[in-house]
């Protein structure tokens, strides 16, 4: 008889159903394109992303245990569990927290998020150098990530030293981490030549915090705040997942944790 495989993608998750289609369900699928021998299961480790879509919408999603215990019950035994996680932080953590109960009832093997050896920051600057354009003269690209109190928010800095590292006039900042908004803005004002900016969410999704932290018309977005210093601003609202390039990242840790 042969054995059951199965993929669980696991995200953070999204209340916004148009980029969860666009971001979530792209990588979906080209985690389970990349891997066409195993069922594909999706969970979101926020459990109010998961009460307010079932609520709303009358969609449900399974958390990482519940999935797990589903695939259980039909007689999975090889799963391999794929963050959609940019970083190895907290919801990373609480993710082999869910799953830990079941390491000795299947076999089960965890994908690496997008952000964790080297060559995923060199591949992470690679796409996108591939997917935007380059900053024109007297202009900047400033990217937004979520941010965290967990030692993995040094990842932040890493990808900012090593965009500009590779030649462009690019900062990362976050909304709940470092560097803030108050360090691009110090490092932004050492380069008097740039005078416009372009941001974009450096975030699987372009959700909550992108829509309005970000790109908002409120005083303390940061499209407002860059303009009162005196920058003109542009704003790209789309999460990562809409790369083909960071999809394949995805992809290829999950292959890489099936064949481990």
């Amino acid at each position: 008889m042969a054995e059951r495989k199965a993929v669980l993608v696991v995200s953070f998750g999204t209340t916004y159903r148009e980029t969860l289609e666009k971001n979530i369900a792209a990588i979906e699928s080209a985690v389970a394109a990349a891997m066409p021998e195993r069922v594909l299961r999706r969970a979101f480790t926020s459990g109010m992303v998961i009460v307010r879509l079932k609520k709303r919408d009358g969609l449900v999603v399974d958390t990482v245990a519940e999935a797990l215990d589903k695939l259980e019950r039909e007689g999975f035994t090889d799963v391999v569990v794929q963050p959609t996680h940019i970083m190895n932080g907290d919801e990373y953590d609480k993710l082999r927290a869910q799953a830990a109960p079941f390491a000795g009832r299947m076999r089960l093997r965890f994908g690496a998020p997008l952000l964790t050896a080297l060559e995923d920051y060199r591949a992470l600057c690679q796409v996108l150098m591939e997917a935007l354009p380059a900053p024109e003269a007297g202009e900047a690209l400033v990217f937004m990530g979520h941010g965290t109190g967990h030692f993995a928010n040094a990842a932040y800095a890493k990808l900012d030293y090593m965009l500009r590292d590779l030649g462009w006039d690019a900062f990362v900042g976050t909304v709940e981490g470092y560097p803030t908004l108050e360090e691009v803005l110090h490092r932004l004002e050492e380069r008097p030549d740039l005078r416009r900016v372009r941001l974009y969410p450096l975030m699987i999704v372009a959700g909550d915090h992108a829509q309005n932290d970000m790109a908002g018309d409120g005083e303390d977005s940061w499209k407002s705040r860059l303009e009162r210093a005196g920058y003109g601003v542009r704003c790209h609202v789309a999460g990562l997942g809409e790369l083909p390039g960071v999809r394949a990242m995805f992809a290829a840790h999950a292959l890489a944790a099936a064949e481990a």
